[in-house]
């Protein structure tokens, strides 16, 4: 509502605030996960829906809404040369780990108990944990063999 209320008078208005939405407190539920080895807690983790790039609009700003992978390039060519600021409402999947490239073993210990302890998005977790495992198998098979 300030960005909305002060942006004209800016001498450059290109502003971009990309909103990751995947109705979840992520780093949160990542955090206890692998932390403390607890599952999601859904009651104080999970997100109503709400409409960031529709509430950017009805502010007078620009709202762009993002749910194909494929539209990434034009949603920022689309932001970038708007001449006043814009919201991106990416919608992500909470399930994709953030995990670091390197974890300690207690990371990982606390991550799979949390797990195994319940967490309502094990089927998520492991699929998309599944994806990104063989996705840099691939990479790295297809780098060997470009040397």
């Amino acid at each position: 509502m300030t960005i909305a209320k002060n942006w004209q008078n800016w001498i450059n208005p290109q502003l971009v605030i990309l909103v990751l939405n995947n109705r979840d407190l992520n780093q949160v539920t990542w955090e206890q996960r692998v932390m403390n080895g607890d599952p999601k807690f859904s009651g104080s983790q999970d997100l109503p829906e709400f409409p960031f790039a529709r509430y950017a609009q009805l502010l007078g700003l620009e709202g762009i809404e993002l749910s194909d992978p494929e539209q990434i390039a034009s949603a920022w060519s689309r932001a970038l040369s708007s001449g006043k600021p814009v919201v991106i409402d990416a919608h992500c999947d909470p399930d994709v780990p953030p995990l670091p490239p390197h974890i300690t073993f207690e990371q990982a210990k606390g991550f799979l108990s949390s797990l195994f302890k319940g967490d309502p998005n094990l089927g998520g977790i492991f699929s998309q944990s599944a994806k990104q495992m063989m996705s840099t198998f691939l990479s790295r098979s297809e780098h060997k063999e470009n040397r």
